[in-house]
Order: structure tokens, then C-alpha cells, then sequence
């Protein structure tokens, strides 16, 4: 063995990093540009070369030559032949489809050397009604940009797109150096690299892609450095109306731009401005299941110079399809976590664009930019009544009986007493359950059903330490600003979603003071075990400690 050399690749792709090895800073840096990472738990990381990494890397400028090279510098033993030639014969499908400008307005060009590439997109049922031959490649039409680049994609010949992006009517937007409130603000430096990563220098493939951050790291901030890096109208999509104030308040204290600069566009208001800030309820919104879009109008009316998505894995499939007509436009795609339990992460890669940066939590966790979190797992019994009752039951019955279990509510209070001075958001899936919890609890509930000023004027008493406890249902999942929140107790969640899990740890990672504690309270011997483990990966992968604890009334003995 070899010091120095802190990686070993295998001839499935996979390739496992010493988190111990001096020179695991500079390798981990220079594999993140070509390699997925799976799993970062304390002493091993795990990463695979898989195509859209691959094609990532290839449409960033990076040749296999240089991806090998990388890995054979960082490699403890000789690479598995295998490996090589995979990465070089995935990378060389990049590129051989080069799509450009066309002979004429509303066409573009897509150029194909290889006959044999060419005879079989010409022979593909779905392809060939956007595709027409046109010498040695295809025309296609404008607004079908999108859709050839994801059918493309799926058959494993990702085009190179190098048609030009249009640059929207300017709009002067700086960000301040001093906020409203007399406090210096600056870029972080992992914040100052996400923009680079983006906006680049001018090179090929720069003003499209997505940045990847954990909760609580700032991608509002990078979103905003984008804009102004850029000086274009902008269109912003999120989550919903308390993510949209969010935002307008995020611009108002962080930028120069006034009220009238920035436009709202939800349900209870349709201000379209050189910023406006939209839901993609709102977007996705029609009168009934055969009608249009009313509201796609607004990605099409105005000249944007840059389109934000927001929650960028939680993109609505009605708006992949507006994205795939609008490939113009420079797109920023913002996240903490790539995955989609729909399997949908290619056509965020094709129609949004590749991941342009990323950086692991653990990272801006050990630099004091996020919280230090603390996962646990409390499992509890399920009354003898309530089991006779699940076994009895179907799958989505055993489930919800699960998720509902009446002792939780004691364990939850076992919880709370041991965190008297914390801001504490108890977060779950099944509304009965959680009014039962609020009414128990003496505490304030936000559900869907909450109006918005309610909502706002609720998270604002939270933030200012007049409630203690909130009680949230998924509503709290998304582009929530509660910086002070230092634990989060979750009491039911849907079916192990990993997306999930990540957004609900989330909530606690804006850095503080005091150390963030994660619950989940679990019902033994049950399904929910199951989904338990699913997430658990998930956090253990992200590098995260988790413990698994047993709860008996009056013994169980809290490890804080």
C-alpha cells in the first residue's frame, strides 16, 4: 500500500476513498468532478463512475484521458483494465451529437459524423418524429429542444448542446455588502465556487445546471449571486407562498432591488416585475385534468435572462414539460439532495441542466457553516390492542396504524422534557394524528390547510422564541427559514423517503449555538421499521452518526 494514494477503484466502477489518507481533501476535490458520490460515513467513502457523471464531466471539458489520469495519480493499486476502457467508451458518447444553431430561425441543427448513430436515431419510433434528416444529421425544431436532448439521453447518446442561449432583457441587480440591519455580508468561499461553477467563464455548457447544498449552507444566496452575476430579468419557482415572501424578503435584505423590482406570482397575486417569484402550484395549476396550463404563459411572455428552480428534485413533471420548450433560457437548478423516489434525476440533468457543483454536509459541518446534528431513532411498542388490530390489516392500513400509534405521544414528551430551552418543530405525515399532538401538546399546528398570513405570522413568533414548540405537517419539508430550530421530532413520514428525510434534517442545520438533535419515533416490530432503515441509509451515507434507541415508559434514559 501506498500512502498518498487514498483510493481504490474496482472493476464494477465503484470506487471507495479513505476518509483517513492525507491526501483525501485533493482526491475527494478532484473526483467529485467526474464521479457520483454515494455514501460518506466516517472512514470510507464510496463513489460510482456512472454515465451522468461521466457525461457531466465531458460536458464541464473534462476528457477520459484526464479521468483516468486522475484516477490512476489517486489509485493504491493498479486499475482494473475494465474500469479504463468504460470510462472512455461512456465519455466518447458525448459529443458525437453536437447540436447547434440551424439553417434558419426556429430550427435547430443536430450534427452526427457516424452513420451508424445516425441510422439508428433515424430507425427510433419515439425520435423520429422531432428529427429530419438533413445531410449528415437532423433538423429540429426549436421549442422540441429539450425533448430530443432527454430522448437522447435515455438511449445513451447525450448530445452536446452548443446552441446558443439568449441573454434576455438586462436588469442591474448587485448584492450588497451591508445588509439593512448594519451587518456585513459576503459570499462564503463554497458559495463564491458554486457561482463560478455556473456562470462559469464564457466556456462551453456554462448558464445551465444545478447546484447541490445541504439545507441551511445558503443555495438562496448562491441563487442570488447567480442573478447578479448574470444582470437579467429573472423568473423564481419554489414551493410555495411562505417560500416565495422568503425569497422577496432574502432579495429586499441581500440586494439592491426595491419593492418594485420584485413581482409575486401565486394564488392571491399575479405581479409579474424584472424579479418575480412564483409557486409551482400556481404554474401547474388548470381547471380541470384536459385543460392547458393557464399560467405556462409566464415562462413565454417575458424576455427572461434566468430561470431559478428551487427545490430543483421536487420539479413538477407538467413543468419538465414547459422546461423542455423554454432550453433558451439559462436555467439554475437549486437542491440538497438529487435524488427522486420517481427515478426522474435524468431528465433534471437533460432539461435543467448537469450538476455544476457540489459539496458534501459533513464538509461545511466540520467548518462550522451548518449545525452539528445528532440522529437518533426511538423505537416503541405498539398497545396490544392496536397490534392485534395490524395484524389484521393490508399494507397501507398497517402503515398508517403504525404511524399513529397512541405511545408516541408519550415518547414525544419524554423528548421535550429533555429539551426544555430548544426550539423544537414536531413534523408529520398523518393530519389526524398530528391535531391529536397539537391539542395534547398546547402547541400551535400548521398543516396544507393553514392560510398563509396564519402560517407566516406563526413561523415568525417561532423564530422569535415566543413558541417553543411548532407542530408541521410536510408542508414543513420545503424552503422553510427557521435558523434557530435545533431539534426536529419526527412522528410519521411517507413510506422512507430518502428526499424527504434529507429535507426534514434540513430544518435544523442553519448553524447555532447549541448542537441540532434529529428524532424519528418509530413502532417497533412493524412496517415503519422498514422505512426507518431506508432513511437511515440515507443519513449514515451522508456521514451522519445514528443511533438506535429502545423507549419503555418511565426507563428509557435519553443519550443527549
Amino acid at each position: 500500500m501506498q500512502k498518498g494514494r487514498p483510493l481504490i477503484a474496482q472493476s464494477d466502477q465503484s470506487l471507495l476513498l479513505d476518509a483517513h489518507d492525507p491526501s483525501f481533501d485533493e482526491a475527494r476535490a478532484e473526483l467529485s468532478a467526474f464521479a457520483t458520490l454515494e455514501k460518506s460515513p466516517e472512514h470510507m467513502h464510496s463513489y460510482r463512475l456512472d454515465a451522468l457523471s461521466l457525461w457531466n464531466a465531458a460536458s464541464a471539458g473534462l476528457s477520459a484521458d484526464e479521468v483516468v489520469a486522475a484516477l490512476s495519480r489517486w489509485s493504491r493499486y493498479e486499475l482494473p483494465p475494465s474500469l479504463a476502457s468504460g470510462v472512455r467508451e461512456t465519455m466518447s458518447r458525448f459529443g458525437r451529437l453536437v447540436l447547434g444553431p440551424g439553417p434558419e430561425p426556429g430550427l435547430l441543427s443536430l450534427r452526427c459524423a457516424d452513420p451508424y448513430v445516425r441510422r439508428e436515431l433515424d430507425a427510433h419510433k419515439k425520435l423520429g418524429k422531432f428529427l429530419s434528416p438533413d445531410g449528415d444529421g437532423f433538423l429540429v425544431r426549436l421549442t422540441d429542444r429539450g425533448t430530443v436532448k432527454r430522448e437522447l439521453i435515455k438511449i445513451g447518446w447525450p448530445a452536446m448542446d452548443a446552441a446558443p442561449l439568449v441573454d434576455g432583457d438586462p436588469h442591474d441587480i448587485r448584492l450588497r455588502d451591508q445588509r439593512p440591519n448594519g451587518q456585513i455580508f459576503g459570499l462564503r468561499p463554497y458559495q463564491e465556487d458554486a457561482v463560478k461553477a455556473f456562470v462559469g467563464q464564457g466556456g462551453r455548457g456554462t448558464g445551465y445546471g444545478v447546484i447541490v447544498m445541504p439545507c441551511g449552507a445558503g443555495k438562496t444566496v448562491v441563487g442570488m449571486a447567480a442573478m447578479a452575476a448574470l444582470g437579467r430579468k429573472t423568473l423564481i419557482i419554489t414551493t410555495n407562498v411562505a417560500a416565495v415572501h422568503q425569497w422577496i424578503d432574502e432579495l429586499l435584505d441581500k440586494t439592491d432591488l426595491s419593492a418594485d423590482d420584485i413581482g409575486e406570482y401565486t394564488g392571491s397575486a399575479k405581479n409579474v416585475r424584472p424579479v418575480t417569484v412564483a409557486t409551482y402550484q400556481v404554474l401547474t395549476w388548470r381547471p380541470d385534468k384536459d385543460a392547458d396550463f393557464p399560467h405556462f404563459e409566464l415562462f413565454r411572455r417575458e424576455r427572461w435572462g434566468l430561470i431559478i428552480y428551487d427545490e430543483v428534485h421536487l420539479l413538477p413533471a407538467p413543468v419538465f414539460r414547459v422546461v423542455a420548450e423554454i432550453q433558451a433560457i439559462r436555467r439554475l437548478g437549486l437542491t440538497a439532495t438529487l435524488i427522486r423516489e420517481d427515478g426522474l434525476e435524468e431528465d433534471v440533468f437533460s432539461l435543467i441542466g448537469p450538476k455544476r457543483y457540489d459539496v458534501p454536509w459533513k464538509d461545511l459541518e466540520a467548518k462550522g457553516f451548518i449545525a452539528e446534528a445528532f440522529c437518533r431513532e426511538i423505537r416503541v411498542p405498539l398497545p396490544d390492542a392496536e397490534r392485534l388490530r395490524y395484524i389484521g390489516a393490508g399494507q397501507r392500513d398497517r402503515h398508517r396504524l403504525a404511524a399513529e400509534n397512541p405511545v408516541k405521544e408519550r415518547a414525544l414528551r419524554d423528548i421535550l422534557d429533555n429539551h426544555r430551552e430548544d426550539l423544537i418543530l414536531v413534523i408529520g405525515q398523518f393530519l389526524d394524528q398530528l391535531r391529536k399532538l397539537a391539542k395534547a401538546l398546547n402547541a400551535p399546528l400548521i398543516t396544507g390547510q393553514t392560510p398563509n398570513a396564519e402560517r407566516e405570522r406563526l413561523y415568525r413568533e417561532f423564530r422569535e422564541g415566543h413558541i417553543h414548540v411548532l407542530v408541521v405537517s410536510k408542508v414543513a419539508n420545503f424552503a422553510i427559514d427557521l435558523p434557530d430550530a435545533s431539534v426536529a421530532i419526527q412522528v410519521s413520514g411517507t413510506f422512507g423517503s430518502r428526499q424527504e428525510e434529507a429535507q426534514r434534517l434540513g430544518r435544523i442545520l442553519r448553524p447555532k449555538a447549541r448542537n441540532s438533535h434529529f428524532y424519528s419515533i418509530v413502532t417497533r416490530y412493524t412496517v415503519e421499521e422498514e422505512f426507518a432503515d431506508n432513511r437511515r441509509r440515507f443519513l449514515t451515507e451522508q456521514g451522519y452518526r445514528y443511533t438506535i434507541e429502545a423507549w419503555e415508559e418511565g426507563e428509557w434514559e435519553p443519550t443527549l
